[in-house]
């Protein structure tokens, strides 16, 4: 029998009587991370990291949530768990389980280059690797970090000294605070919006260490901010809420804008490739480093990365879920 296998409300365990990540209702739920594909509502109990807690408290109200520190190790029913670090977001995990001496691990997202913010990906040791692979082509490879703050931190100033402001799309949790961490010693006000606003609270509350902002709310005044950079998600770009900045010039960090196609199709002004997911030679060393013989790929360029892997040897496949990973379009996460 299988350690995991993909049922109708998700990824689940016999063993432990368990899922990982369910997309439909259930009675247990190990959840890798808050992002909307991952943390669903409607499950009775749910377990998660003591880091990515406060977060998926305050998307999902009032739940049965139990928390689990990094490394720690606990039974469930017959399966023995821990959750490591995935670098995805603060708090996000991997989660291994070991049966009768089987180990799989579920990496939920992940990303192993450090981001300053998220806890740095850790490479565990399994028999069976269920990777996502999101960005799954060789035309896919991140450039370092401090390059790209460097490219927004340049654009926002050539807007500032044009009198505009600066309106840059990022997702609410992860790659806002992220941003706002590789950029909040620029000088110049940051301001956010609410969804982005709310996420920070809840990060500063557990202690995580994010620069001032300025909440955008109804009363706002962009005059008196002039040349600030604002941090909104993506839907919010060409919005009613945008316009109140007048002439602004818009961007967006996403991992999708190394595609020129996708560029056009969102109609920024500017495109900054960074994403919260690893890159095609990162979802190669992570999986090397895992040691596994087997790999079961989810969400993203299945086909295409579980035919490369097969030609690397290794046994390959294919787990189809509800998962979405960073989307080309939209808010979802």
């Amino acid at each position: 029998m299988s350690v995991l296998s993909v049922t109708e409300h998700g990824l689940y365990c016999p063993a432990g009587d368990f899922y990982i990540d369910p997309w439909a209702p259930v009675d247990r739920a190990l959840i890798t991370h808050g992002h909307s594909d991952h943390a669903r509502p409607g499950h009775r109990r749910y377990l998660a990291t003591d880091t990515g807690a406060p977060v998926i408290r305050h998307r999902l109200g009032a739940i049965a949530l139990e928390t689990i520190r990094y490394a720690e190790t606990r039974r469930i029913g017959a399966a023995m768990v821990s959750f490591h670090p995935a670098g995805h977001v603060p708090g996000s995990a991997q989660i291994r389980v070991e049966v009768a001496g089987e180990v799989w691990v579920v990496s939920g997202d992940y990303k192993p280059g450090p981001d300053g913010l998220s806890e740095p990906f850790e490479p565990v040791p399994c028999h069976t690797f269920i990777s996502e692979c999101t960005f799954g082509l060789p035309v896919f490879r991140w450039r370092p970090q401090a390059q790209v703050m460097a490219e927004i931190r340049d654009w926002w100033a050539e807007n500032a000294a044009q009198g505009q402001a600066s309106l840059l799309g990022a997702y609410a949790l992860g790659k806002a605070q992220r941003l706002l961490v590789g950029l909040g010693d620029s000088g110049g006000p940051i301001l956010t919006h609410g969804a982005i606003e709310a996420t920070c609270r809840v990060m500063r509350a557990q202690g995580i260490a994010l620069p001032d902002t300025v909440p955008v709310t109804p009363e706002t005044d962009p005059r008196t901010h002039p040349g600030a950079l604002v941090l909104a998600p993506p839907s919010a770009l060409g919005s009613t809420w945008a316009r109140r900045f007048g002439q602004a010039s818009t961007g967006l960090a996403s991992g999708w804008m190394a595609l020129r196609g996708v560029r056009r199709r969102r109609a920024a002004d500017r495109g900054f490739v960074l994403s919260d997911h690893a890159d095609w030679d990162g979802l190669n060393a992570a999986i090397r480093a895992t040691g596994a013989e087997r790999v079961l790929m989810t969400h993203g360029y299945t086909g295409p990365f579980r035919r490369w892997l097969a030609e690397q040897g290794y046994d390959a496949g294919i787990v189809a879920t509800a998962w979405e990973g960073e989307t080309t379009e939209g808010d979802a996460e």
